[in-house]
């Protein structure tokens, strides 16, 4: 059920996606923006009781529904399961920013692959040349798809995987939301949903790095896995974009600004130890335009290395 729960909902989602701004997301906001409210009061243990309070507010009900359905009967169950799952997955929440981006670049005009850009990653893009564009539309493009795509396939395979997933979407969204504003940035109220975020994303993120290495270029993705995930700020970004720009071959991302000019490593970022004898810069050329259809590639042969091993692991559950 869990397999075709999700392939239906992929299907759906490439058929009718569901808006980033659509009534449940603005709900989910404006309850994570008035827990914000209603805890704050300056301490780390206000922002993880908001965070306990909303996860069980959100997952108990998906939960109980999920339960209730069970006993129903396998329509009910899998019904439900499609609807979080189509929910709860973003395929193509953004893919709109990204195909345009790749547009412009593809036809000369530059001015608007920089305002989409902007639009999309709420970065200053004005002085920007195409190769810097191009790497930060990959970069946005993997980490999204990530988060939006694979860390929810990983926690629907979970048991209750409805309640999971939600759990998810919802802990990435409260990273960001409570720590990513202006005025949240040096508050200790977020700090406990980055950290629950961190450890929710632990194991999604180096599984995707890995169906990065499978599906593209294994010995580079792995090459930089091991030696450069260090140069982001964010060790889950670094795994994920350095092991995925090794797979296509292309530089991304620098250690102080995350994706701005690529700069060499240096011995003071990475200890030179640790690095293989002949190296000192990741595998991989410039990224150019040619760079977005090849993260198209990759994230698609991800997908489907995804629902192949689901594939199996369902025949091996109703086998058994």
């Amino acid at each position: 059920m869990t397999f075709f729960s999700i392939l239906l909902a992929l299907l759906i989602e490439q058929l009718k996606p569901l808006r980033a701004d659509n009534p449940v997301y603005a709900w989910i906001k404006y309850f994570a923006t008035r827990m914000e409210a209603w805890f704050n009061a300056g301490q780390a243990r206000h922002g993880r009781l908001a965070w306990c309070c909303m996860m069980l507010a959100l997952m108990v009900p998906t939960a109980l529904i999920y339960w209730l359905c069970l006993h129903i009967g396998f329509a009910a169950a899998f019904i439900w399961n499609v609807v979080i799952v189509y929910l709860t997955l973003g395929f193509r929440h953004y893919s709109h920013y990204f195909t345009s981006i790749q547009l412009a670049l593809n036809t000369g005009d530059e001015t608007t692959a920089r305002t989409l850009l902007a639009e999309w990653t709420k970065q200053d893009t004005t002085n920007m040349e195409v190769g810097e564009i191009s790497r930060i539309a990959v970069e946005k493009a993997l980490i999204t798809t990530h988060r939006n795509v694979f860390g929810v396939f990983f926690w629907f395979l979970m048991p209750i995987g409805p309640a999971c997933a939600v759990m998810y979407r919802v802990s990435e969204y409260l990273a960001r939301a409570w720590n990513e504003p202006d005025h949240m940035r040096n508050e200790n109220f977020g700090r406990f949903a980055a950290q629950a975020f961190y450890w929710i994303d632990w194991i999604p993120a180096r599984l995707t790095a890995a169906a990065f290495a499978v599906v593209g270029n294994f010995e580079d993705a792995i090459f930089a896995w091991r030696n450069f995930a260090g140069r982001w700020k964010s060790e889950t970004d670094g795994i994920i974009l350095s092991a995925g720009g090794g797979a296509m071959g292309v530089l991304l991302g620098t250690p102080d600004e995350n994706a701005s000019t690529i700069l060499p490593v240096d011995a003071s970022i990475v200890d030179a130890s640790e690095l293989d004898e002949e190296s000192d810069a990741p595998p991989g050329d410039a990224p150019t335009p040619r760079a977005l259809q090849s993260t198209v590639g990759l994230v698609w042969r991800a997908v489907l290395l995804w629902m192949f091993l689901l594939l199996l692991l369902s025949i091996a559950i109703w086998v058994a």
